[in-house]
């Protein structure tokens, strides 16, 4: 039985995806999960999160072997298959898969291979590429024996993050509150459905398959309406007037449903959450190298702070839950 996989993904970027990934992945093991992540982003950001320079340069060294995921799948660039991820484990219940700039050469490869699928010739090494991702994080997830799998993905359409979304179960949409979010929105309905509807009929093809293939589910668990980027100067009007158009845009772009009636975004049960700006913050978890509830007096969390890591702490923590909830995971909360 395969481990889940959950992606976070919108092709509109900074609206704090990866952090809001970093944050979750922390939070899941906290709550009694045992967690993978996997950073599919070629430009590595949950990976600098997670990591200092020094081990960075250790694991992009020529001599590191299958270091990051684009090591691992790079066998594939010739005749071989995937090779099983050195992942790095950043404590009992959370472990990092590694990204890798040079990720981005294995574009090409998957692009070409999703025409190759469909053709009458052999199809397994077509069908290898295109399900690496998939392959080698469920590898590495039962060596960690982890309950989840969590993906990290760039902004962006591409055959990375099509082979990435083949492999994931569930999917949760970063929003932030303007016309770009909105217009992300717009693009990423269509685009998933048409990504399902090829796998289906690709992998429906291939009669009688010599390896487990994922089945490409995609399905969407909801939004979550970001703050990050919001500024103190910005009129409130201006704010609320795109954050308003979320609850039917999601539904008539990434549902396909009816969007003639809905809730307001603070009733919508697609709506995750609505996470605050953090900022102040921030600066402090970047160089404690640790999520932001989980800063400390040490770490320079007094006064003020320490009560937004107290608020932080709670956002997340019921973020956490509600995820778990709605994919179907137990999480027993445990002391960390």
């Amino acid at each position: 039985m395969s481990v889940p996989v959950l992606t976070f993904f919108n092709n509109k970027g900074g609206v704090g995806k990866t952090s809001l990934v970093y944050h979750l992945a922390w939070m899941f093991a906290e709550q009694g999960l045992r967690v993978l992540a996997v950073d599919l982003d070629p430009q590595a950001n949950l990976t600098a999160a997670f990591l200092d320079e020094d081990q960075l340069a250790e694991l992009w060294a020529d001599s590191a072997g299958a270091s990051t995921i684009f090591r691992s799948v790079r066998p594939l660039l010739d005749v071989g298959d995937f090779a099983p991820v050195d992942y790095q484990k950043v404590n009992r219940r959370l472990a990092l898969i590694p990204g890798d700039l040079g990720l981005s050469g294995f574009e090409d490869e998957l692009s070409a291979t999703w025409t190759d699928a469909l053709s009458d010739k052999n199809k397994a090494r077509p069908f290898r590429i295109l399900t690496a991702f998939w392959r080698a994080s469920q590898e590495s997830a039962k060596r960690f024996d982890a309950d989840l799998i969590l993906f990290d993905v760039g902004p962006n359409l591409g055959a990375i993050n099509r082979a990435a979304l083949l492999a994931s179960n569930h999917v949760v949409v970063p929003l932030g509150a303007d016309l770009f979010s909105l217009q992300g929105l717009r693009n990423l309905g269509p685009t998933l459905r048409d990504w399902r509807l090829g796998w289906t009929r690709r992998r429906d093809d291939w009669k009688s398959p010599e390896f487990a293939l994922p089945l490409g589910d995609m399905t969407p668990v909801g939004y979550i309406a970001m703050r990050h980027g919001v500024r103190l100067t910005r009129p409130v009007k201006a704010y609320t007037r795109w954050l308003d158009q979320i609850p039917a845009e999601f539904r008539r772009s990434v549902l396909a449903k009816d969007a003639a009636k809905v809730p307001v975004i603070e009733e919508d049960s697609y709506c995750l959450a609505m996470l605050k700006n953090y900022n102040s913050l921030m600066p402090l978890a970047q160089e404690a190298r640790k999520p932001i509830f989980s800063l400390r007096s040490a770490d320079g969390a007094i006064g003020s702070h320490a009560n937004a890591v107290a608020k932080a702490h709670g956002d997340f923590k019921a973020l956490a839950q509600d995820i778990a909830k709605r994919i179907g995971l137990d999480m027993p909360e445990d002391d960390f």
